[in-house]
């Protein structure tokens, strides 16, 4: 189905960010698209219209129940100047099983995409060019209903926003520290904790405050039974490289179900490596190291793409991956990630979509 949305342009756009200073998620194009939800009417009123305040009642469910998901995606300029965005269909997915995971209405089939398009399309020229930059998507659903009471909401703002961002990790592509939390946990089965919504991220503040006063980048979460099992990397999906095996923990229901994640997967099996989905110790991984078999680390996310992992720290061991130095399985698939992201390799996957053509 084919979705149009009226478009109301600014009369006052907005200087574009130094390509050269630009961090992540601080600066906004000039549009947002917004659409509404009513139990009576369902999702209507699509429209883009220049980026601003939206005006919300205190009395909202979404300050009081948390009743909201989000996406993550990125639209890319290739070289010849096209905008591209990476396998935008898994994150409508994903958006449909968070909704039905926290009793939001399903939005119809394709208009998630095609809202993406439109907007992306109607604020291409924020897409940076230089290397390691690309215009970060946010779609998200918001409960707008005013009432006290626990239950679903009647009314929803969908809402997406724009950012152009340079590297999510000020490291970039060099290894980051990593400090591992074995006491509070991200998520349990049965949880919230493979879909995206906000409560997830705020229950991992402490934990990453913490690592950072301590002079780490971020936190590796184990399960939250046993606290024993590796789970994600922060906001990533954890990989570990041992004695020539690739190793990620599966999709139990406590992670979320990466789309990088999933290329690399598809990756690393047509290039012919042994890749295994399996439940993963962190005294696993120090006993591999420990062995000399403990080649890699990294993370994958929308994101970053690839983080390399250069040093783990839990209970006070420290432990140095492949001398501190991205390993090559992180590099070459950082490299075929991105050269498919930007249109510079071929796309064997079918994973590219082209805005606005």
């Amino acid at each position: 189905m084919s979705y149009q949305f009226p478009v109301t342009r600014t009369t006052t756009p907005k200087a574009k960010p130094d390509l050269d200073r630009l961090e992540f998620g601080t600066v906004f194009t000039d549009h947002m698209f917004v659409m509404d939800y009513h139990i009576d009417k369902g999702w209507h009123n699509g429209r883009i219209v220049p980026y601003g305040p939206i005006s919300l009642y205190p009395a909202s469910a979404v300050f009081h129940y948390a009743q909201e998901m989000f996406e993550g995606m990125k639209a890319y300029r290739s070289a010849d100047g096209r905008a591209l965005l990476f396998r935008p269909e898994m994150n409508e997915k994903r958006a449909a099983i968070s909704c039905e995971r926290i009793c939001i209405p399903p939005l119809p089939d394709g208009l998630f995409t095609e809202a993406v398009k439109a907007l992306v399309d109607v604020d291409r020229d924020w897409i940076p060019a230089k290397e390691g930059t690309s215009l970060y998507v946010r779609p998200f659903i918001i409960a707008t209903e005013q009432f006290l009471g626990v239950r679903s909401s009647r009314e929803y703002l969908f809402i997406i926003i724009l950012s152009p961002v340079g590297p999510y990790y000020k490291e970039g592509l060099a290894p980051t520290k990593i400090y591992v939390e074995d006491r509070s946990v991200r998520a349990v089965p049965g949880g919230t904790g493979a879909v995206k919504v906000g409560g997830n991220y705020a229950a991992c503040l402490r934990s990453e405050h913490e690592a950072h006063e301590k002079g780490y980048s971020q936190v590796l979460w184990l399960d939250g039974i046993e606290r024993k099992y590796v789970e994600e990397i922060g906001t990533s999906n954890a990989f570990f490289v041992i004695d020539g095996e690739v190793i990620t923990s599966p999709l139990t229901g406590s992670i979320l179900p990466g789309i990088t994640r999933d290329s690399v997967l598809a990756l690393l099996k047509k290039w012919g490596k042994k890749v295994t989905e399996r439940r993963i110790s962190i005294q696993e991984v120090y006993d591999a190291h420990q062995q000399g078999k403990l080649e890699e680390v990294f993370a994958s996310g929308t994101a970053a793409v690839i983080s390399p992992v250069g040093e783990l720290c839990w209970q006070g061991r420290s432990i140095v991956i492949n001398d501190g130095k991205i390993g090559a399985v992180s590099q070459a698939l950082y490299d075929e990630l991105t050269a498919i992201q930007l249109g510079k390799k071929e796309d064997p996957f079918g994973w590219v979509v082209e805005v606005g053509r």
